[in-house]
């Protein structure tokens, strides 16, 4: 499998060094190293990346595949792989490789032992050693300047052309070691992504032809996109992307989670703790997280008990001993919403951002905040009635009658407040007046599955198929809306969680055929466009970050159960 460095990064597991083609205003256009921590306030940018031959810069071509990167041009190539996280091998043929280093005034580079260099990079908080393997290694200037930049430069032997070398990223102290030769390090890294690859939910033997090299492609972002435990993250932690949404939103993560459950429930278990492990004392969790912080602004919503349903579906290996670490916290993210996010004391929570929501910019959202939007409930609803499962598995039989209660309770009052005969409604707090626009939003009660009354589920779903359901799934603003936009994000383009959440809700529904058409759409567009963060809803085309974890993840569980 071949990849495009504009759209998809080349790095690996564990790692937050990252490759990757950039071109904006701050930036030459060029192929760059990067460092992803501290967020997606910055590009992270370390160096740019030149080939070299008789001493000038030449032009060059880019091969990417999950474990090695070549570059090459008329006089010779350079290939590149990460053996380990924090370790980048390089190997050259004929030509040479000069790593730019972008630069402040702080930054410097100072000669470490014969040969060797260590570069110190405070834009990004990295230090780095560069050491030649074969050939030589030249860095001029030491120091960078406003008339010129660090260069560091791997240069081949005279007599064989061949150049060997390594960056290595250390904290504080460099610690003295031997490093692979580059055939053995490569070898490593493609044994650790093909046993990965091996475990990654597999597609039928019906659609291998048309979707196993998304599927491949799937595999090797969401290998690609975990970061190892450091900082702020405890556990392992699957990123959004390592392209520029360089963070963990609190419901992103739970879709990586459900994709991993089945062939690792450990990282699954991870990510869907990471979020636990930082929870608020008043029960909310952050928006975000990043290895340096997390961003309590906003939230996301409370999609946790239905994600939780759908791991313990498919893996009896999750004991009781983890459903006590998770049961706690998921009475007080429930708790939470109808203590402080319940401003008119209706029963019905309320989103006062559309961040909160996760759909950013819906149409319910024109007129401002705070809403009352029908998805809300409907998750809280879920979240209840798996909360009473766990209180009867854990032998709390008073406290699952409580949440069995509340959740039916909260149901009631979902249909007698915002469903008008025809359809489900968003309104602000403390009005009965209809927001704005045709947003999908309205129709997210479907997650409910067989527990929502037939009648309105048929509504709702010859809805959805007259005015949503274009040729490669549903787009969340009818395209007939004023308030579309092809690229308006959440004012229609396709999303996957969106996508996930409708599916499974249809099929518990038992609208088996439906919930596999759209599984059908949209797994064909991910195939034809990648793994976008969105999608144009007519055109199918990939929007926004190109190689995202969550599209991943939704792509695989669609291909594997419901196509």
């Amino acid at each position: 499998m071949l990849f495009d460095l504009g759209m998809v990064p080349f790095t690996r597991y564990g790692s937050y060094l990252v490759l990757s083609r950039l071109g904006n205003a701050k930036r030459k256009e060029g192929l760059y190293l990067r460092n992803i921590r501290g967020g997606d306030n910055h590009d992270g940018a370390i160096f740019r990346i030149e080939m070299v031959a008789d001493g000038v810069t030449v032009p060059f071509k880019t091969e990417a595949t999950p474990t090695l990167l070549r570059l090459y041009g008329a006089k010779g190539d350079v290939k590149l792989c990460m053996s380990e996280p924090q370790l980048v091998q390089v190997r050259g043929q004929g030509v040479g490789l000069r790593l730019v280093l972008e630069s402040t005034a702080a930054d410097y580079a100072i000669q470490a032992g014969a040969g060797c260099w260590e570069i110190n990079h405070f834009s990004t908080e990295i230090r780095l050693r560069v050491t030649p393997l074969a050939g030589s290694l030249v860095v001029n200037p030491t120091k960078a300047s406003r008339e010129e930049q660090v260069g560091v430069t791997f240069l081949p032997d005279e007599e064989t052309g061949v150049l060997e070398g390594v960056l290595e990223e250390f904290h504080t102290v460099w610690k003295e070691r031997s490093y692979p030769a580059f055939a053995d390090g490569w070898t490593q890294v493609k044994k650790e992504y093909d046993e990965w690859l091996e475990r990654t939910l597999s597609v039928s033997e019906e659609h291998r032809e048309g979707l196993n090299e998304a599927r491949e492609l799937a595999a090797y972002i969401t290998w690609s996109c975990v970061v190892r435990p450091e900082g702020y993250l405890p556990r392992s932690a699957m990123y959004m992307s390592k392209n520029w949404m360089t963070n963990i939103w609190s419901w992103d993560h739970c879709f990586n989670a459900m994709a991993l459950t089945r062939a690792n429930l450990p990282l699954a278990w991870d990510q869907l703790m990471i979020f636990i492990d930082r929870q608020d004392e008043s029960g909310v969790f952050p928006d975000f997280i990043n290895d340096r912080y997390a961003l309590w602004n906003c939230c996301k919503p409370p999609i946790h008990g239905w994600t939780l349903r759908w791991m313990l579906d498919r893996n009896d290996a999750i004991i009781n001993e983890m459903l006590e670490e998770v049961y706690e916290p998921l009475c007080r993210w429930t708790d939470w919403w109808f203590r402080y996010r319940d401003d008119d004391q209706d029963g019905i929570p309320q989103y006062n951002h559309g961040y909160d929501c996760g759909w950013d910019n819906s149409t319910i959202f024109l007129e401002g905040a705070p809403i009352e939007s029908p998805d809300l409930p409907a998750y809280l609803i879920l979240q209840m009635d798996v909360l009473a499962e766990l209180a009867n598995r854990l032998g709390c039989p008073e406290e699952a009658a409580r949440w069995q209660e509340k959740a039916e309770m909260t149901l009631q009052r979902l249909l007698e407040k915002h469903w008008n005969g025809e359809n489900f409604f968003a309104t602000h707090s403390g009005s009965d007046q209809p927001t704005q626009g045709d947003s999908l939003i309205r129709y997210m009660p479907l997650v409910l599955g067989e527990k929502l009354p037939q009648d309105i589920r048929a509504k709702l779903i010859t809805d959805l198929q007259e005015r949503f359901l274009t040729e490669n799934g549903l787009a969340t603003e009818i395209p007939t809306s004023s308030f579309y936009r092809a690229d308006g994000y959440w004012l229609g383009p396709i999303w996957a969680p969106v996508t996930m959440l409708l599916v499974d809700g249809l099929r518990r529904a038992g609208e088996v055929a439906f919930s596999q058409e759209i599984a059908r759409r949209f797994c064909r567009m991910a195939a034809r466009s990648g793994m976008a963060e969105n999608f144009d809803a007519l055109t199918g085309d990939g929007l926004r970050d190109r190689a995202f974890t969550w599209t991943s993840s939704v792509f695989l569980m669609l291909a594997h159960e419901y196509v």
